[in-house]
């Protein structure tokens, strides 16, 4: 089911029948049988987080997962179209798309992209292009940065976790580029979530920089310099 939406718009998935249930059983406790995937079956609808669309012929189209959505001040943003936009460009070989943390916006369009062996563009100007190929001018990212290879799972697939964490340090070494006593910006993942390391030497002033980063949706910590 997609809800009440015109052939091509893309909405949130979700999906009921007989072969529909519950979760897994991941563990045994006190009061019984502990079901892994709880929260995702209401009313006998199971959340896919897939986004999807239809067309005029009833057939659903998947087009990404929703925890992938990039939402630029409440416009919701699909990855895949600025993904396919750089990967139309014949020296651009992979292409993921997250957010990064904004103060202004909660978060903008940033993407990360490797390319063919010889390959001389630069990222500004891949940048420019997915900026022309877009048809959602809020999906243009704000930054292309190219990289030797995307991370994938251990099965092979797309795991954007450590690019979102990059475009969070990238985010916040910015915001204190003006800041003195500031050592090193780093992130990393914890509980599947981004988390910024700034260290900072004793001339910081640590409650400006705290009050700097407070401005944006990241979750960071402050520590002294060994």
């Amino acid at each position: 089911m997609l809800g009440n939406l015109s052939p091509g718009d893309v909405g949130h998935l979700v999906i009921s029948g007989p072969t529909v249930f519950p979760g897994y059983v991941t563990d045994c406790g006190r009061d019984g049988f502990v079901l892994g995937g709880q929260g995702k079956l209401v009313d006998g609808w199971l959340d896919t987080d897939d986004l999807a669309w239809i067309d005029s012929d009833g057939f659903v189209h998947l087009t990404g997962r929703a925890k992938d959505l990039i939402i630029r001040g409440g416009h919701n943003i699909d990855t895949a179209a600025i993904e396919d936009a750089l990967l139309r460009h014949h020296e651009v070989t992979g292409a993921a798309a997250v957010g990064r943390p904004d103060t202004h916006a909660g978060e903008v369009p940033v993407a990360y992209v490797t390319l063919a062996a010889g390959a001389m563009i630069t990222g500004d100007e891949l940048r420019n292009w997915a900026s022309e190929h877009v048809a959602d001018k809020a999906a243009a990212p704000k930054a292309v940065t190219i990289i030797d290879a995307l991370p994938v799972t251990a099965v092979g697939k797309p795991y954007k976790l450590p690019l979102r964490a990059d475009a969070a340090r990238i985010a916040a070494k910015d915001a204190l580029a003006g800041h003195a006593g500031i050592e090193t910006v780093t992130a990393a993942l914890e509980d599947g979530s981004a988390v910024v390391t700034v260290t900072l030497n004793p001339s910081a002033d640590r409650q400006a920089v705290e009050k700097t980063l407070g401005r944006y949706p990241i979750a960071s910590r402050l520590e002294e310099a060994s």
